[in-house]
């Protein structure tokens, strides 16, 4: 990612702008603070999706949370977003989903996820540049 690892472990702490970073979000509202918080989100095309933060690492910059509600065939999604740093002081953002589905359903799961979560992370990156161009600007 073209932005340091601390700009974006600081975006990823404040558990918000999923709207922002996701194509198919529509809605992110933030209920409460840090672990125990829940996010709120609407998809465009229909459907919630309810998280509660679990666990905010500071020190390994690590953010996990598990999914209340969601319209995935899963009936359980744990999710853990880590932020390291390379060489250089870019962020290399690690984004992975431990979830339990029906074995028919499981492939179709993981693709939705791959597809979702790099595009979100694209987003995320493109969010972050444009705030530091504004900032310079």
């Amino acid at each position: 990612m073209s932005v340091s690892s601390d700009r974006a472990w600081a975006a990823i702490r404040e558990i918000g702008r999923l709207d922002v970073w996701f194509p198919t979000i529509a809605t992110c509202r933030i209920a409460g603070d840090g672990v125990g918080a829940y996010r709120r989100m609407t998809l465009h095309r229909g459907g919630d999706i309810v998280d509660r933060i679990m666990a905010i690492d500071e020190a390994r910059r690590r953010l996990t949370y598990e999914r209340q509600a969601s319209p995935f065939p899963v009936t359980s999604y744990r999710g853990t977003v880590e932020v390291f740093e390379s060489f250089d002081s870019s962020a290399v953002v690690v984004w992975t989903v431990d979830f339990e589905s029906k074995p028919e359903d499981a492939t179709a799961v993981a693709d939705a996820l791959t597809t979702g979560i790099g595009a979100g992370v694209a987003g995320m990156e493109h969010d972050l540049r444009g705030q530091a161009s504004a900032r310079q600007g």
